[in-house]
Parts: C-alpha cells; sequence; structure tokens
C-alpha cells in the first residue's frame, strides 16, 4: 500500500492569502507532504481528533493571527494537544510581531512568519525546510495496516491473528499488557464498552470481538460464489489446491478454489522451506502461498475464503456442493485437497488452554507472545523442526520434546543438522507431555520421561505440538472410499477395495487420482499413499487437472 505523506495543516481566513500560502508550499513540498487548508480556525481543531483516528501525522501548522474566531496562537495552543511534536508558525501583520514574540515562550512557537513573504524563494523556504527537516529527523512513519489490540494468550485474538497471517494481510498486534502504543491507541479511538481484541482497519473501521466471517468481509474477502455452476471446484487450498487452480484456470477451465481457513495448508504455516525445487536459500510457508495465491487470480480462479464445504452430492453429471453459508453451487468435477490436520495431544488439562499457550502450529503468530520464556515443541517431523528453528529466534528456551531417542527417522538431516547448531534448543527423547496446567493461561506442563517412569513439572508459555497428521475427511460421503486411517482412496486402490463394485459403476478403471465416486479426484496430503511433501502435493494437484481433461472429454 501507497505509505500516507505527512500534512501540513494551513490556516487563514482571508482566503486570497490562503490560495497564495498553498500556491507557494505546493510547489516546494508536494512531493513530501499533504496540504490540508481551511479559513476557519474552528473547523481545522474539530478535524483534529478525526486525523489522529485515521492515523495522520501532521509536521507543520500554519495559522495566521488574526482570524475573527480566534487568535493564531490560541489555535496553536489547542493545536499542540492534538499533536506535540508538529511544529508551529504564526503568520503575522508587521503590528502583531511583539504578540508573535510572546507567543515563542507561551505556547513554544517555533517561527513567526511576516508578511508578504516574497520571495518565497528567501522569506519562506529556507525557514520552513529547517524546521520540517528538524519535525523529520525524528519522525517514524506510523504503521498503516490493520491493527490488532487485545490480551495475551487470548484464544479468540489467536484465532483472528491466524486467520489475518494465513490469509497474507499484514498487521501489527498491540498486546494491552505490554505495549504502551495499544494505551494510545485505544484514548485515540474512545470508545464506551470496548470488547477485544479488537481491530483497526486502514480506513477508520474498528471491529470489536469480531467474528472471522465478519472480518473476512470487511477485508474485501470473497465467501460465496459468484457464479452457479463450475468446470472444476477445488476444495482445499494448500499446495495441491492451488496448484490445480493455477493449472486449471491457466488451461481454460472455470475454476473456484474454496479454502475454509487461509490459503496454505499446513506448508502455509511453515517459517521456511528449504528443500523446495527451485529456492536454494528457502522459501517461507506464507510466501509460497502470496505467489500461488498471485498466479492463481492473475488466470482467474475465483478465491472463496473463508467458506466451507459441508456436504455434496452427485446430481446427474454435476457434483452439488452445500457451503457452511447456505449458498451452494455445481461442479463438473471436483479435486479433494483438504489436506490434513494436527492430531490432538492427550494430556490431561491441555485442552483448557487451546489458544492460551497450547497450540496446533501457529509458531509464527505467536512467537512474539513467549518472548524471553522457555516454550515446548511436541513432535520430531520437519514442520516441529522449522517451528523450533524459528521460535529459537524469540524464546529463551526451546525444548523439543520427542517420544523417540533422537531425530533421525523423522525430521531431514538438514534440519537435525541446523537445530543441533542453535544453543537455546534443546531436545528431549523418550518423553511426552502427560499434563498441562494454569490460570487464565498454561503456566506449566508435566513431562514423563517413558524409560525411567521419572516425572518433571516444568514453568512455560506455550506448548506447539506437531504430532502427526489426521486426514480432513469426514464430511465426505460414504460412497467416496477410505482406508483404516481415514485417507481417500484413488486409482488403483479404489479398484482393488472389497467394496469397488458396489461404488464404482463405469466401464473404465479409475484414473490415477480419481476416488470412487467419477469425477471427483484427491490429490496432496489428503490421499492415501501421498508423499507428504510440498513438491509431491503441486505434482499431484497439477496431475489432477491433467486427469479432469481427461475425464470431461467424456461427454
Amino acid at each position: 500500500m501507497p505509505e500516507r505523506k505527512p500534512l501540513i495543516a494551513l490556516v487563514d481566513d482571508d482566503p486570497q492569502v490562503l490560495k497564495a500560502l498553498r500556491r507557494d508550499l505546493r510547489d516546494r513540498y508536494r512531493d513530501r507532504y499533504e496540504l490540508l487548508d481551511t479559513t476557519s480556525a474552528i473547523e481545522a481543531l474539530e478535524s483534529l481528533d478525526e486525523l489522529r483516528r485515521s492515523g495522520d501525522e501532521v509536521a507543520l501548522f500554519l495559522s495566521d493571527q488574526r482570524m475573527p474566531e480566534m487568535l493564531g496562537v490560541d489555535f496553536l495552543a489547542k493545536a499542540r494537544n492534538a499533536y506535540p511534536r508538529a511544529k508551529r508558525v504564526l503568520l503575522t501583520a508587521y503590528s502583531d510581531t511583539e504578540a508573535a514574540i510572546r507567543a515563542i515562550n507561551e505556547v513554544q512557537l517555533d517561527y513567526y512568519l511576516v508578511k508578504p513573504w516574497d520571495p518565497p524563494q528567501e522569506r519562506l523556504y529556507p525557514v520552513l525546510d529547517e524546521l520540517l527537516e528538524d519535525w523529520d529527523a525524528a519522525y517514524i512513519p506510523p504503521f498503516m495496516g490493520i491493527r490488532v489490540v487485545g490480551h495475551a494468550f487470548s484464544p479468540k485474538a489467536h484465532e483472528i491473528k491466524s486467520f489475518l497471517s494465513g490469509n497474507l494481510f499484514p498487521y501489527r498486534w498491540f498486546d494491552l499488557g505490554k505495549d504502551p502504543e495499544a494505551q494510545t491507541l485505544l484514548e485515540t479511538h474512545p470508545l464506551e464498552d470496548p470488547r477485544f481484541p479488537m481491530v483497526f482497519l486502514e480506513g477508520g473501521a474498528i471491529l470489536q470481538d469480531p467474528a472471522v466471517v465478519e472480518l473476512a468481509q470487511q477485508l474485501g474477502l470473497q465467501p460465496k460464489p459468484g457464479h452457479s455452476t463450475y468446470d472444476v471446484a477445488i476444495i482445499g487450498a494448500g499446495p495441491a489446491g492451488l496448484a490445480a487452480a493455477v493449472y486449471g484456470a491457466s488451461e481454460g477451465l472455470q475454476t473456484v478454489l474454496i479454502e475454509k481457513k487461509a490459503p496454505g495448508g499446513q506448508a502455509g504455516t511453515s517459517s521456511r522451506i528449504e528443500n523446495y525445487l527451485g529456492f536454494p536459500t528457502g522459501l517461507s510457508g506464507s510466501e509460497l502461498s502470496r505467489r500461488a495465491v498471485a498466479q492463481a487470480t492473475r488466470f482467474g480462479v475465483e478465491l472463496m475464503s473463508p467458506n466451507r464445504v459441508q456436504s455434496l452430492e452427485r446430481q446427474g453429471d454435476y457434483h452439488r456442493l452445500h457451503l457452511e453459508d447456505g449458498s451452494a453451487l455445481n461442479a463438473h468435477s471436483l479435486v479433494i485437497a483438504t489436506g490434513v490436520d494436527y492430531r490432538q495431544l492427550e494430556a490431561a488439562g491441555l485442552d483448557r488452554f487451546l489458544g492460551a499457550g497450547v497450540y496446533y502450529g501457529a509458531a509464527n503468530t505467536e512467537a512474539s507472545s513467549c518472548r524471553d520464556e522457555d516454550v515446548y515443541v511436541v513432535g520430531g517431523g520437519n514442520s516441529a523442526g522449522q517451528a523450533a528453528v524459528y521460535l529459537s529466534n524469540f524464546a529463551k528456551k526451546v525444548g523439543i520434546v520427542i517420544r523417540k531417542p533422537d531425530l533421525t527417522s523423522t525430521m531431514s538431516a538438514y534440519l537435525i543438522k541446523q537445530i543441533g547448531e542453535i544453543p537455546n534448543i534443546e531436545l528431549i527423547p523418550y518423553t511426552e507431555v502427560v499434563q498441562a496446567e494454569g490460570n487464565d493461561r498454561l503456566e506449566r506442563i508435566e513431562l514423563a520421561n517413558r524409560q525411567t517412569g521419572a516425572k518433571e513439572w516444568v514453568s512455560t508459555a506455550g506448548v506447539f505440538v506437531f504430532i502427526g497428521a489426521k486426514p480432513i475427511t469426514d464430511w465426505l460421503p460414504a460412497e467416496i472410499l477410505k482406508d483404516e486411517r481415514g485417507f481417500v482412496l484413488t486409482g488403483r486402490d479404489v479398484a482393488q477395495h472389497p467394496m469397488s463394485k458396489t461404488h464404482w459403476k463405469q466401464n473404465r478403471e479409475p484414473f490415477l487420482l480419481e476416488t470412487s465416486v467419477p469425477g471427483i479426484f484427491a490429490a496432496g496430503d489428503v490421499r492415501s499413499g501421498a508423499m507428504n511433501r510440498v513438491a509431491s502435493a503441486v505434482g499431484e494437484g497439477s496431475m489432477s487437472i491433467a486427469l479432469i481433461h481427461q475425464y470431461l472429454a467424456q461427454f
């Protein structure tokens, strides 16, 4: 977004003088400053509160002394309350110079100018240049994006931050307990009964304790379908779904991509992916998601997020999808790319602190809340390792809790080496979390050694869980066959299933990624036998479109 320029505010009750002043200042300063001018001192003062709420900065006030509503020195004194750092210049006639001199002490006037100021190159610009350079030297541009104010370890605040981060909206988090800017922001936007978390949008709107759907609508996301029928509907916007969307739309298919939370899936929350082809220095999951979404959008993919498919049914040659918000759409073909979710950690009391110190993934969004604290990562896969590396930049100590003796069987060698070189990461083998305690937030956990049986309570600000995956397939109809772990069967696995004859009624074998329902394909981690790598998910998503072309060619 373009950076908002600071303001120079001009007040003079004489329209001709104001016009001349505006002309001279525009010629000199329009590249760096916006001009705000009025003939009314009262109107100018009334606008200051709105300017502050909008996040605008005033660099300089320039006011005439003799005005019918109030004297210039009085206006500058009042303006100082709103913008104490702004420079203050009084425009006077020769007869008012004595008052101007007194104002230097009374209202800490920075300078006074005597009318007329011609030529401005000699009598105006040198003075204002010096004042503006002095102001600019201490000026730090305010963050003008989305601002979220709330309490640390608040489950609802965690939900809001995860949504914004996952959907690639830049935002700043203000902790009511730690950040002085939080209180300043609330004083600038006084509310009778504030409810948190509070979201301040760039346009000035304030959302109090908003639902994610409400926030999404305010941010311009499109959770509803724009058409009634599509060539292909893709469910899930992880790497597989995004790849399918890019290839489908680029090859002329009317494509809709439906995502219940945010693009990227589990990969999108990764702080660093270092083994993806073509990125020798690695890239973050959010950067990969951003690039993929931009690419899909360029080809005309319709992204519906956040929205969720609740059920689907076959209607003739179409598949009808019923969505969480009550809308529905038809598609000639489907790609199921819902991926997997982290398995729940079974430990007494842990569920009480979900979003308040216990997180499934979410290392990127909650790391700053754990600054200089001890935290624990549970799990030994690549996602756990990447989270531990990222958290080590914030936490005093990061403990990796695993049941196995080491990481060699579950984590890539490059990541194991990287972890070994970080002094504040500690591997805790043969161990599991068995209990959690705290008041409003997680405060401590009990660790049990599986070999010795010894137990130990440790204080912690956060537990980040990465303990394997379960497929997101509970919503699928029984007609779509799954393996014993719930992953979707495709291709040859469908043909070899004992119930294949009751499910598959075609005169051909299922295509390689086709499920037990003709025209419905599965790609990525949700598919039985998938490789669980970003590259393979992208490959399967791309391949599904080639197979869909073969399927659609039958009609």
